[in-house]
């Protein structure tokens, strides 16, 4: 059963409860309305006719003796019942009409009763009151009927019966058939809740929305909200998930192309001194017996250049496999070990071992008495390594002119400043610079990298709470200023007590 039917079913069974209590209500008023008049006459009548009984010493039973008048549409009938003879009024005898009584004496009460009497071949309806008279010794003697023709009444009342009846069954019929428009009317966003989800579940557009008609801020209204927003969150996810599997593709690729570039390099090089080898060995062994010579000078530099190409890519690869170990943690979840680290320190190792580097560019070591005694909470190596990947990358790019570390501070934050002379890049390529494998157009093929220095750099700057600042211009340069929020510690707790004169005493 649809929730469309259980729905109307509901709200009809409702209304026929309402109707049926209504037409009751209805019927029991206008029936105590239409009798209140007549009960009261016949009440009246009753108690002007006065019923006697007279000793007759010639009459073994007691004689009726009657007093009043009977009133104009008035029936009265008296039955004794020591003889059970029924005494009938003149317009009575006229139709040869008798009320129904109950002959059991002690079923007699006084009161109002509905009875159908016969009057020629068919029962009429009559309104009759009953009063039993007792004798002195408390046995019933008479009881006393009054009665009225009650046909128009009960004519109306069957009239009204049928009516409030045949009204309530067309209002239940109308109110089930507009019930079920309303139902269907009221449960249309359902359906194009259904129909969209369909949709969706037929396909793979996310981006399909349910239309919200109007200003339906119903119950209907909120569900249809809150599933736009759940699909809004599942395409975004879902948008994540596929941006993370194509960049997972392309670092898959990239880092199989970096790492197969040295390895044939070194597959090359190790080739060609096998090669070279070979020939000496086989041409010349006699002479490697008696000589100390065994290559000539060309073949000694050839080699010298094929170990120092292979020493050049192993490095290379030592790098690449140390880079992907850390994107590795990163991607894993990883969690640093954090301490307190003062920053100056750090620097002045940073100052001493970059100019061991290999580079082109003049290394100048600024101003950085403003980090002294500011401490950071972090760690150690990975700021190191952090501040290394932005001098190594400037000195990369920097073919001539200078690189500069310097120290700055600012609203709480610890900035080490990386500045370098050399090719810089657009401002477009900025927001790029951190993904896995990404390099400028301005260096490509001009440089060696991986690519992978500031990926690391922003995996280290982010679980460092930290945040860079690039001012880079194409031919002028680039400038990295790196903010490390500064942990503040609490101070010993300290008070000044002045000194008093104490009188000699």
């Amino acid at each position: 059963m649809t929730i469309r039917l259980r729905l109307t079913l509901w709200y009809s069974s409702l209304l026929a409860a309402t109707l049926f209590i209504f037409s009751v209500s209805i019927y029991v008023l206008v029936n105590w309305n239409t009798y209140f008049e007549l009960k009261g006459e016949l009440k009246k009548q009753a108690e002007s006719i006065q019923v006697g009984l007279q000793s007759n010493p010639f009459l073994s039973v007691p004689q009726l003796t009657l007093s009043g008048q009977l009133g104009r549409d008035m029936y009265l009938q008296l039955v004794y019942f020591e003889s059970n003879d029924v005494y009938t009024s003149d317009n009575m005898q006229a139709y040869k009409m008798v009320f129904p009584y109950s002959k059991d004496s002690k079923n007699l009460e006084e009161g109002f009763q509905k009875v159908k009497a016969k009057v020629g071949n068919q029962y009429l309806d009559f309104f009759v009151y009953q009063v039993p008279l007792y004798k002195s010794d408390g046995t019933l003697a008479v009881l006393k009927q009054v009665g009225a023709y009650s046909g128009p009444e009960e004519n109306m009342l069957a009239n009204l019966r049928t009516i409030l009846t045949l009204s309530s069954m067309i209002v239940l019929i109308i109110a089930f058939t507009f019930g079920l428009f309303l139902a269907r009317k009221a449960l249309q966003p359902i359906d194009r809740v259904t129909k969209a989800t369909e949709r969706i579940q037929g396909g793979s557009d996310l981006s399909v929305r349910i239309p919200l008609e109007g200003s339906e801020r119903d119950e209907v209204g909120r569900l249809v909200h809150t599933l736009n927003f759940m699909l809004a969150r599942l395409e975004h996810a879902y948008n994540n998930l596929d941006e993370s599997y194509k960049m997972q593709r392309r670092f898959v690729s990239d880092a199989s192309h970096e790492l197969r570039t040295p390895l044939t390099t070194i597959r090359g090089n190790i080739e060609l001194l096998e090669k070279m080898w070979k020939q000496s060995g086989s041409g010349r062994l006699a002479e490697l017996k008696h000589s100390q010579l065994a290559l000539d000078q060309t073949q000694l530099e050839l080699s010298l250049e094929a170990m120092q190409d292979i020493s050049a890519e192993a490095r290379r690869m030592s790098t690449l496999v140390n880079d992907l170990l850390s994107l590795a943690r990163a991607d894993a979840g990883y969690q640093m070990e954090m301490d307190n680290v003062e920053i100056y320190p750090l620097l002045e190792e940073v100052a001493r071992r970059a100019q061991l580097l290999p580079r082109n560019a003049e290394w100048i070591v600024g101003d950085l008495s403003p980090l002294e005694g500011v401490v950071v909470r972090g760690n150690h190596d990975y700021l190191l390594q952090l501040v290394f990947i932005f001098i190594e990358n400037a000195f990369k790019y920097t073919p001539e002119g200078h690189v500069e570390l310097s120290a700055t501070t600012k609203e709480g934050h610890a900035g080490i400043v990386v500045k370098d002379t050399g090719i810089g890049m657009d401002p477009e390529e900025v927001p790029h610079i951190f993904d896995r494998f990404y390099r400028a157009d301005e260096s490509r093929g001009k440089t060696v990298g991986t690519g992978l220095g500031l990926s690391i750099a922003k995996w280290i700057l982010d679980e460092h709470n930290a945040s860079v600042e690039v001012e880079t211009r194409a031919g002028a340069g680039s400038t990295f200023t790196i903010w490390l929020p500064v942990a503040f510690s609490d101070g010993p707790q300290s008070s000044i007590i002045e000194r008093t004169d104490r009188p000699n005493g």
